[in-house]
């Protein structure tokens, strides 16, 4: 049986398929393509799946043009990473910093509502509810503009459009008012991922998962600027100048979206090939690096965007465990949030039970403003972001991407469990603290494997369907952080520690291991393929960190 690292020496029985066309060429020194065979052949053969050769370098002077090719991927591969992904790292890294400054601002401006307007807990809880439902209905709809229309323009789009609601929202005169304009922000944030799509895919393979977590470093970054933000505007400007002021990163990558390019990968898969080599010309350059010689090999052009290639066989147990997977990360990250602040107000998870039983009658109008001692608490809690993200990163292409959400979501459970027992404030905090280390890893890490696993034409689709699973879960989890733990803070716990432990071995089930391959170009895969994937997922084994691009037809 064939490893994934090993696609040169399939035999040509084992490729014979139909669909499949010869490209012949010969290598030259150094080049990306050499075979390890190159001294019992001089021409190398290249089955390809359904692919074309495109001459989209420039000819040059006593060469024949025919003689070397390069794909999008090795193109990537040879630039490197350079000044280019810096800046783009920065640009796409403000998108998270507003998502996440747009979620943990629902921890704020909650308690400030449910005591100014006297609200019930179930609109308190409709208020966050509502973000999540927007972000529900659009995840799949921005992921089917990003794979039919571009990354950039998909990206763009959903940015202008959090940007100008969630300035109207600073200027809701009511109740309604506010949970339709947060609604609409939610539908616009449902597209953020779309920056991991866009990101990951000018990243050559030995970096991706690397640059990938630390562009979520952002997200951290956006949620400790939103607690300290509202340290310093609810005690004397109120939510209002918080809401605002909260759009201020949105602000800067509006000015700047222009530079934003279009992915080559996109614009190849999509027949605009002339607009994909001068990109990758434009990187090249920035980063000071040569482009290869000759000419492009790309793929026919696919249908792109539909849901059902989710659903084919090749990927349907990838995305349902993938989708659950999601589920339980966003119903655990953002129940965690919400529960903090309960917890805090309440003084230890005993308080919480003591305050249901003793104020039951009128527990639902009353309310309690959040203290400089519940934000710095909040701070706290919230600066675990930042070390779940540098543990994760030390793990990921170490014990590779199945086993770290494993891990994450199993360690998030052996943190809530001393939370059954009536710890104090500092204790409390603490286990909150590691618990949101390892929550917000998982996370991140699902943000590297997803687009990893999906091919061109579907992997912004996949990420989006994912993400909008995960909003289905933070639609749910506001109900069970805020309600259910006024009856109940056992129950409440429980029900977060069971999912992530079914989320644990979801993990582990799923079929293929993505550290060290390349970006899936294509979906269609020939028979030397499918029989490498299935002979990997049977022998239970981890792909080696190989220049393998398993959506390829060879070793790039």
């Amino acid at each position: 049986m064939s490893n994934w690292g090993e696609t040169s020496n399939i035999s040509y029985q084992q490729w014979r398929d139909p669909e499949i066309s010869v490209v012949t060429f010969r290598g030259t020194a150094g080049d990306s393509l050499r075979h390890d065979e190159e001294e019992q052949c001089g021409d190398y053969e290249v089955y390809t799946t359904g692919m074309q050769t495109v001459d989209l370098g420039e000819r040059r002077t006593g060469q024949d043009p025919t003689e070397d090719t390069f794909t999008v991927e090795d193109a990537v591969e040879a630039i490197g990473f350079g000044k280019f992904q810096w800046k783009l790292s920065i640009l796409t890294g403000l998108s998270w910093m507003a998502d996440a400054m747009e979620m943990m601002i629902l921890s704020v401006i909650s308690p400030q509502l449910h005591c100014e307007w006297m609200l019930p807990s179930w609109k308190v809880a409709m208020l966050t509810s509502v973000v999540f439902i927007g972000m529900m209905f659009s995840s799949t709809l921005w992921g089917n503009i990003s794979d039919k229309y571009g990354r950039k323009v998909g990206l763009t789009m959903c940015m202008m459009w959090v940007l100008y609601y969630g300035f109207l929202s600073a200027f809701s005169p009511a109740y309604g008012w506010v949970m339709v304009l947060r609604g609409l922000v939610g539908f616009g944030i449902g597209g953020a991922p779309q920056s991991v799509t866009l990101y990951s895919e000018f990243l050559p393979r030995k970096s991706r998962a690397t640059c990938i977590m630390l562009i979520q470093i952002f997200w951290a970054l956006g949620a400790v600027f939103e607690v300290l933000l509202a340290i310093w505007i609810m005690p004397t400007m109120g939510w209002r100048w918080l809401l605002g002021l909260s759009t201020a990163p949105l602000v800067v990558f509006v000015i700047f979206c222009f530079w934003l390019p279009e992915s080559p990968r996109f614009d190849v898969l999509s027949g605009n090939r002339e607009n994909a080599m001068k990109t990758l010309r434009l990187i090249a350059a920035d980063n000071g690096k040569t482009m290869p010689l000759g000419k492009l090999i790309a793929n026919k052009q696919e249908e792109r965007g539909r849901i059902r290639d989710l659903l084919t066989p090749q990927y349907r147990r990838t995305t349902l465990l993938l989708w659950f997977i999601w589920f339980a990360n966003a119903f655990s990250y953002y129940g965690l949030v919400l529960l903090t602040t309960e917890l805090f107000q309440a003084g230890d998870a005993c308080g919480v039970i003591t305050q249901g039983a003793k104020t039951e009658p009128k527990c639902n109008l009353e309310c309690k403003y959040l203290t400089l001692d519940d934000y710095k608490d909040l701070l706290w809690t919230t600066l675990a972001e930042f070390p779940g993200l540098f543990v994760t990163l030390f793990l990921i292409d170490r014990i590779g991407r199945k086993k770290s959400m494993a891990m994450c979501f199993l360690m998030f459970s052996v943190c809530i469990l001393p939370l059954y027992a009536c710890v104090g404030r500092v204790a409390l905090t603490v286990f909150i603290f590691i618990a949101r280390a390892f929550i917000t890893g998982g996370f991140q890490v699902a943000y590297v494997y997803t687009p990893e696993v999906y091919p061109t034409a579907t992997r912004a689709l996949g990420i989006g369907t994912c993400s909008g699973m995960a909003r289905v879960g933070a639609l749910l989890t506001p109900f069970v952080s805020q309600v259910l733990l006024k009856k109940s803070v056992y129950l409440t716990l429980s029900v977060y520690c069971i999912f992530c432990l079914l989320a644990t071995g979801a993990s582990m089930l799923l079929p293929i291991e993505t550290t060290g391959l390349g970006l899936q170009e294509s979906s269609r895969i020939t028979a030397g393929q499918e029989e490498m994937k299935t002979g990997q997922m049977s022998n239970g084994s981890e792909a080696s960190p190989t220049h393998t691009s398993y959506g390829s037809s060879y070793n790039s």
